[in-house]
């Protein structure tokens, strides 16, 4: 069995740095387990001198309406699970939510790490079809992680 995980979250209006650290250290936090996480920045170097990654930022194919959604969709279908990082997200990621319509369409474990519903600054995701669809819900990435790593001990 693969061991396939994809790291999804918002990427619209955020820098390239605050799109790749996260997934970076999930990638090298994974791979110990001989887990793969797979990343939508991944061969996106080209974004990196952009102060917002927006919808038709670059000529480039793998920027492109078609490139994007095409690798996406992929990348969704073939993972085992699916890692949502919501965390910090200060407007709604349009894309996102529509990896999780994906993933559970697919029927892909989807572990989401979101602030507590309860806590004083909601985020902007919080919503009850997140909620249902969410297998697993955390509030850390760490957290996540290791929700990740337990999916595939056997």
């Amino acid at each position: 069995m693969s061991k396939l995980v994809y790291l999804a979250g918002p990427i619209r209006d955020l820098n390239y740095d605050r799109c790749t650290e996260w997934r970076e250290y999930a990638i090298e936090e994974l791979a110990k387990y001989g887990i793969v996480g797979i990343s939508p920045m991944r061969a996106k170097e080209f974004l990196k001198d952009y102060p917002k990654l927006t919808d038709q930022i670059s000529d480039h194919i793998l920027a492109s309406d078609s490139g994007v959604t095409t690798r996406d969709v992929w990348d969704v279908r073939r993972s085992d699970a699916i890692l949502f990082n919501l965390l910090g997200a200060e407007k709604v990621s349009i894309g996102t939510m529509i990896e999780y319509g994906w993933a559970s369409a697919f029927n892909k474990p989807i572990i989401t790490v979101i602030e507590n519903a309860k806590s004083e600054k909601r985020n902007v995701h919080e919503h009850l079809m997140i909620r249902r669809l969410s297998g697993f819900r955390i509030e850390t990435l760490d957290e996540g992680l290791a929700v990740v790593k337990a999916l595939f001990e056997y």
